[in-house]
């Protein structure tokens, strides 16, 4: 918003702006975008009528807990009446961002601290948007969102949380080795039973592991003979 005095013979406005003709402390004319011939004794206020961003700034705000954290908010609005966000206020944004800093301290203090670092709707924002309208209303100022951009926790709590969730992980680590050995182990045993009860495929699981080069000696028999035979020709080869 500006004021402007000219001695131009014309007065132009932009697109996404409106000019204010006052003549004598008296709104004359509301201007939009255009070119204008310009009034004698008249001056201008200009208005940006381009939505945009209010950023709050990081807010100490406690939580149920008590615990101290920084929360920052963000507020897209639009001016919707240029006349009242001119006359009815002297800093409408700051009435709009002092309004949205007390609803977002009130709509904190019922949060619990893990539940606002764990979740981004925690925080009922909707408080905060509905304060922030009531004010804008009343300054020619439409607000459509409000946001919670940013949740800054105390360093030290930050450290533990990290902590916490690395322990978490090396224990579900740990577990999962735990559960991989038992399947091993539940697996051998059952290979085990299987040897026991087929003593030809413990021959066969011996002659498939047996190394590159080394001698065999095969017999048609039972086990024992088996055993007997190789026996025997170890015994001749010494």
């Amino acid at each position: 918003m500006s004021i402007i005095t000219s001695a131009l013979a014309t007065v132009s406005v932009p697109a996404g702006h409106c000019a204010l003709e006052y003549r004598r402390g008296r709104l004359s004319r509301t201007l939009t975008p255009g070119q204008y011939r310009r009034r004698r004794t008249a001056t201008y206020t200009w208005v940006d009528m381009r939505a945009r961003v209010i950023s709050v700034a990081p807010q100490e705000i406690l939580t149920a807990e008590g615990v101290s954290v920084r929360v920052t908010v963000a507020l897209r609005a639009t001016i919707t009446d240029p006349v009242a966000f001119v006359e009815q206020s002297n800093d409408p944004w700051s009435a709009i961002y002092l309004s949205a800093q007390v609803a977002l301290r009130d709509s904190c203090a019922s949060v619990s601290l893990e539940d606002l670092m764990a979740r981004g709707d925690a925080v009922d924002m909707g408080v905060v948007l509905a304060a922030a309208r009531t004010v804008g209303a009343t300054v020619g100022v439409t607000v459509a969102e409000a946001l919670l951009k940013d949740v800054i926790v105390p360093s030290e709590i930050r450290s533990a949380a990290t902590e916490l969730i690395s322990a978490k992980a090396r224990g579900l680590a740990k577990l999962e080795t735990a559960r991989a050995e038992t399947a091993a182990l539940r697996s051998l045993a059952n290979a085990g039973r299987v040897l026991d009860a087929h003593p030809a495929l413990a021959q066969l699981r011996l002659v498939q592991e047996a190394p590159h080069g080394t001698r065999l000696v095969l017999s048609v028999g039972d086990a024992a003979q088996v055993g007997d035979t190789a026996a025997a020709q170890v015994a001749d080869d010494d």
